[in-house]
């Protein structure tokens, strides 16, 4: 079976290193020839993205999946008028527009931030009037990373903020949430049905893009993973979602609130490569496979770190103990995701030790912020 995957990013590009195991091949709908997932299967798709491209690469593959949902809808849909694609349109329709994800939360009763639709700078003010301030105004589509994004701390902003995002309404300004921190679900659900839940990933971000990741997420009761389970699952079953889905949470005093969902896997995911039975990336493929799921049970304690911008020594990586090195093949750019580090320990002391030692190999700011 050959699955097409697109976008050839660093996600497609280990969905198919955690594929080809399980003798399935890939193909990747990605414009750029040097993509990460290049090396890994036959690269479709042209400068301008032209239909012609588009129908080369379904005729390439047996189904479909995506790595990212900055992708037009139309393309999924001209996929599954053809073939299989998991997950489908509804999910890729909720994820990519924020809007959308607000409704399916009021439909579900997920709690999630308070929030207005703005269309025009008068509306960014009855916001700041109704919500308070500061408010967190983004873009209804794509945005990542902190982009698309404004901060609104004062009414005298508002113009500011008008003209930074005010092309691209409509927006949505969403009530500033008081958390204590932030926290993320995985989740992967089968053609079957059959649903299985990854431990909750604490995340901690740095200038808007995440920097690390600890999972199991310290000092969580069960009803906290109970409840993120119960919002998540809601959710695929609503959607009617095969393949994995992540929630972006906020823990609050009051409990837990909806942030946002991603239709595919995630960057605070990457840790279950080494720290899990089967990783996000082989249970993606397995779904998308129709193929059995397999274990999201985590051992020990286990950390993501991210690079950024520029790499480390690989060797200062290595010689630390259970730390491993995932590279993605990008050139060196501030701001740009290079790679990861994977690491597990016995208890959460000799974890924090590791990623303390981890973060001193990193060559960015970052590292200041991990060794705190």
């Amino acid at each position: 079976m050959r699955i097409g995957v697109l976008g050839g990013g660093q996600l497609g590009r280990m969905m198919a290193l955690a594929g080809y195991p399980l003798n399935l091949s890939f193909a990747f709908y990605d414009k750029a020839a040097d993509c990460p997932s290049a090396a890994l299967g036959p690269r479709f798709g042209d400068d301008d993205y032209s239909d012609e491209s588009l129908q080369a690469f379904i005729d390439s593959a047996d189904v479909f999946t995506y790595e990212f949902e900055n992708i037009p809808t139309r393309w999924v849909e001209a996929i599954a008028a053809r073939k299989p694609v998991f997950p489908g349109v509804k999910s890729l329709a909720v994820s990519q527009n924020r809007l959308n994800e607000k409704r399916l939360f009021a439909d579900l009763n997920i709690p999630s931030a308070r929030y207005a639709e703005i269309r025009e700078e008068a509306d960014l003010r009855a916001a700041a009037e109704g919500l308070g301030l500061p408010l967190v105004v983004k873009t209804v589509t794509e945005g990542y990373d902190g982009k698309g994004q404004f901060l609104l701390r004062d009414a005298e902003q508002i113009p500011a903020c008008w003209a930074e995002l005010g092309g691209r309404v409509p927006l949505i300004a969403e009530e500033f949430v008081q958390f204590k921190r932030e926290l993320s679900i995985i989740a992967v659900r089968g053609q079957d049905g059959a649903t299985l839940f990854y431990p909750l990933a604490e995340n901690h971000h740095h200038r808007g893009i995440l920097s690390h990741s600890v999972v199991p997420a310290p000092h969580l009761d069960e009803n906290t993973q109970l409840t993120a389970e119960r919002y998540i699952s809601s959710i695929l079953h609503e959607l009617g979602h095969v393949g994995v889905l992540t929630l972006e949470l906020f823990e609050t005093r009051h409990g837990l609130l909806a942030n946002e969902t991603a239709p595919r896997v995630h960057n605070s995911g990457h840790w279950s490569i080494e720290g899990a039975h089967c990783s996000q990336f082989e249970n993606h493929v397995r779904a998308v496979a129709g193929l059995p799921l397999g274990s999201t049970r985590a051992e020990k304690p286990s950390a993501m770190l991210n690079i950024i911008g520029r790499h480390p020594v690989s060797a200062d990586v290595l010689r630390i103990t259970d730390a491993h090195l995932h590279l993605y093949g990008k050139s060196e750019r501030e701001g740009r995701k290079l790679g990861h580090i994977t690491v597990t320990a016995d208890s959460y002391a000799e974890l924090g030790m590791r990623v303390s030692r981890l973060a001193d190999a990193l060559p960015n700011p970052m590292a200041l912020t991990l060794s705190r």
